[in-house]
């Protein structure tokens, strides 16, 4: 019995051209994940991202960045120049048949390859194309270079990780272009969407995506610590938010704690007789009526005796321990999963998070995250592996018209690859 063809996604008939060369590729990858057909147009020396590490191996390759293998998976590839007059006209002909274009050269460079929002519109009038750059096409900032620490600082989050005593720490993995390839994916979505509700023509338009403005929008919880506990927040890595509430150290890793803060006096009084029914030294201490007043746990004196108790306890069990002994009294209490915990993690298992999936240039099968979310009735699909450099060129250039012979020429030209 032959195995049925996968049913469609959500979003087959998309067609989608991906001019992004570093991780705002994710937000083609969330299309092509959901069934639009998502072509990358690279330019003849690869994606920023093939020479990102890591290396399978450990081998820097083009063909071996895993950062490009998962940001590209499900997409078909060109190589193609577009600063060539021949390789701007092959682009306009791929525009003809597209619904989205999304790109994120610095604001004025698209204009001057005769490519932008504008010109595209007269070559299709139905198409949205999406810009995502560091702080948007116009301001005083538009034309700054910026990367994700750039966008990180401008945008207000840096000033809120790390430690106290030290320069702020930067989150691992371009979490500012990654939050704005999201927005953008959204923000194309509602684009697209008002695009077919339009009677015929249609008139698509130009989403503008700003990291920084992305950025700025995880500022919200600090706006809560203001309104709720009338504190600015700060840099806390490495120590308590208040006494009893804060990242420790166990037996084979770390463990969150939120024995203070929200509904505190629950949530200490249950942490307390833990800690005393264990036998943990110092615990009968907590028991004080002084560990109920908010103020006392914001001292470093709360925070002091209750490491002094918590720390030797924690020292002598693992993460699953804690975890295990937390969650039967009801207490806020989590470990802090590695990558390698995260992998025998048993929800993550149980509900098929991981996925496999071949790597064609090593022969190799990887293991990566699928979708964090399922649609009941509109399938997602991991998709292809990501494509090698100029794997479909010749493809889809055949699909516009141009024979076996032109392509020959435009290869020994520099044109395409």
């Amino acid at each position: 019995m032959q195995t049925p063809p996968p049913a469609p996604g959500p979003l087959e008939g998309i067609r989608v051209l991906d001019l992004t060369r570093s991780s705002e590729q994710y937000c083609g990858k969330l299309f092509a994940q959901l069934g639009a057909e998502v072509l990358l147009v690279e330019p003849l020396t690869g994606s920023d991202t093939r020479r990102e590490g890591p290396f399978i191996d450990g081998r820097p390759h083009p063909e071996l960045s895993l950062a490009f293998a998962y940001f590209n998976q499900g997409k078909r590839g060109v190589a193609l120049d577009l600063d060539r007059t021949e390789g701007q006209a092959l682009f306009r002909k791929m525009v003809g048949k597209a619904d989205l274009v999304i790109e994120s050269e610095r604001p004025g460079r698209m204009r001057a390859r005769g490519l932008d929002a504008d010109a595209l519109s007269r070559v299709n009038p139905a198409v949205i194309t999406t810009s995502i750059t560091p702080f948007g096409q116009e301001g005083p900032y538009a034309q700054y270079e910026g990367g994700d620490l750039v966008a990180l600082a401008f945008g207000g989050l840096l000033s809120l990780g790390g430690y106290p005593d030290l320069a702020p720490t930067a989150p691992y993995g371009n979490q500012a272009v990654l939050a704005a390839a999201q927005f953008a994916a959204i923000a194309s979505m509602i684009a697209l969407w008002e695009v077919e509700g339009q009677p015929a023509p249609a008139q698509g338009q130009h989403v503008d995506v700003s990291v920084q403005e992305s950025v700025a929008m995880a500022l919200e919880n600090a706006v809560q610590f203001v309104e709720l506990e009338n504190t600015v927040r700060k840099r806390n890595g490495g120590q308590q938010r208040q006494g009893g509430t804060g990242v420790f150290p166990c037996q084979d890793g770390m463990v969150y704690l939120m024995a203070g803060g929200v509904a505190s006096n629950k949530f200490w009084n249950t942490t307390t007789e833990w800690l005393v029914e264990a036998g943990a030294p110092g615990a009968q201490q907590l028991r004080e009526a002084r560990w109920s007043d908010a103020n006392f746990l914001q001292t470093d004196e709360a925070k002091r005796l209750f490491a002094e108790v918590f720390l030797p306890f924690a020292a002598t069990r693992t993460k699953a321990q804690l975890y295990a002994d937390g969650q039967s009294r009801r207490i806020p209490i989590c470990p802090v999963s590695t990558t390698a915990d995260l992998l025998q993690n048993r929800q993550l298992a149980f509900r098929g998070f991981f996925e496999q999936t071949p790597h064609p240039y090593t022969g190799r099968t990887l293991t990566v995250p699928g979708a964090p979310y399922r649609l009941s009735a509109a399938p997602w699909s991991l998709g292809r592996p990501a494509p090698r450099l100029g794997e479909h060129t010749a493809e889809v250039l055949a699909r516009l018209g141009v024979d076996a012979e032109r392509q020959a020429v435009l290869l020994r030209e520099g044109v395409i690859a």
